[in-house]
C-alpha cells in the first residue's frame, strides 16, 4: 500500500520487470538445452487439444495472461495521457504507437509463457510426473541454473507476486475512483481507499489458504470467470460512436472482437458445467 500510495511504484516496477524478464529469458534459452519434441510443439501451436480434466488449467492460464483488472488499468493509463486534446494527426500517431506497444508486449509475454510451458512439458511429461506443488516449478530451471534454481525461482516468484500486487492495487484504485466519476489519483481519498480495499481483501484471502498451489490456480480461474464481463463492456464502449467518435470499432474488426468474447464465455460455461456436474 505504501509503495503505491507513495507514488514510488514506477521505479520499483522497472526492477521487477527487469528481474522477471531475466527469468523468462532464461526459460527461452533453456529451450536450446532441453530435449524438446519440436514437431509436437509446432503442431500444438496450430492444433489445440483439450486433454481430459484440463479445462481448469486452460481457464487458469487464460485468467493469468489476460487479467481483467489490468484491462481497466491500461485504459486508465492511456486516458491519463489525454490524447484526445491533440489534433487528429497527433491522435492517430499516438494510437498507432499504442497499438504497436500492445502487440509487442503481448508477443513477448506469449513467448515467455510458451517457453515456460514447453520446458515444464520437457521436464515432467517424459517421467509422467504429476505437478501438484508450486515448489516443483523450480525443477524446470535446473538445466541452466543448477542447484541454485530453487532460490532464483523463488526470488523471481516473489518479485512477480509483488508486481502483480502493485498492478492489482492500482487497478482497484482506478476502478473505485471511477465509481465517483474521477480519474485515478494516488493523492485522492477515493483512489487510496480502492488501493487499500484491493490489497486488504487479497491479504485476508491469503490467510485462509492451506494450499498455495491450488490457491494460485483458483485465483486465476476466478479472473477467467470475470473476464467476459470486462471484455464485453470494453467492446461495447470501443464500438460506441458516442464514446469513440469515428475511432469506433467497425465491420469485421467489431465482429471478430465479439467472437473472441463469445469464445471465452463458452469456455467458462464448459468450466462451470465441469465443476457443477463432474
Amino acid at each position: 500500500v505504501t509503495v503505491v500510495i507513495g507514488q514510488g511504484y514506477r521505479a520499483i516496477e522497472r526492477y521487477i520487470i527487469g528481474f522477471v524478464s531475466l527469468i523468462g529469458l532464461s526459460f527461452i534459452y533453456e529451450l536450446f538445452l532441453a530435449q524438446v519434441n519440436w514437431p509436437a510443439t509446432a503442431q500444438s501451436l496450430f492444433v489445440p487439444t483439450f486433454p481430459p480434466n484440463s479445462i481448469l488449467i486452460i481457464m487458469a492460464v487464460t485468467g493469468a495472461v489476460v487479467m481483467p483488472h489490468n484491462i481497466f488499468l491500461h485504459s486508465e493509463i492511456i486516458q491519463s495521457r489525454q490524447l484526445n486534446l491533440g489534433d487528429e494527426e497527433s491522435i492517430k500517431k499516438h494510437l498507432r504507437y499504442e497499438y504497436i506497444d500492445t502487440i509487442a508486449a503481448m508477443l513477448v509475454g506469449w513467448a515467455i509463457n510458451a517457453a515456460m510451458i514447453i520446458m515444464a512439458a520437457a521436464v515432467f511429461f517424459p517421467g509422467h510426473i504429476m505437478v501438484s506443488e508450486l515448489s516443483q516449478a523450480q525443477e524446470t530451471l535446473k538445466p541452466l541454473l543448477g542447484n541454485s534454481a530453487a532460490v532464483i525461482f523463488a526470488t523471481a516468484l516473489l518479485f512477480a507476486g509483488f508486481s502483480s500486487s502493485v498492478s492489482s492495487a492500482l487497478a482497484g484504485g482506478s476502478i473505485f475512483a471511477g465509481y465517483f466519476g474521477e480519474s485515478m489519483d494516488v493523492t485522492d481519498s477515493h483512489t487510496r481507499l480502492g488501493v487499500i480495499l484491493s490489497i486488504g481483501f487479497a491479504a485476508l484471502t491469503v490467510l485462509f489458504l492451506s494450499d498455495p498451489f491450488q490457491g494460485l490456480i483458483w485465483s486465476q480461474v476466478a479472473l477467467s470467470i470475470q473476464l467476459p464481463w470486462t471484455i464485453f463492456a470494453l467492446i461495447a464502449l470501443t464500438s460506441s460512436k458516442r464514446v469513440m467518435g469515428h475511432h469506433q470499432n467497425t465491420g469485421i474488426e467489431k465482429w471478430m472482437l465479439w467472437g473472441i468474447g463469445a469464445l471465452i464465455s463458452a469456455l467458462n460455461i464448459v468450466l462451470l458445467y465441469t465443476l457443477l456436474w463432474p
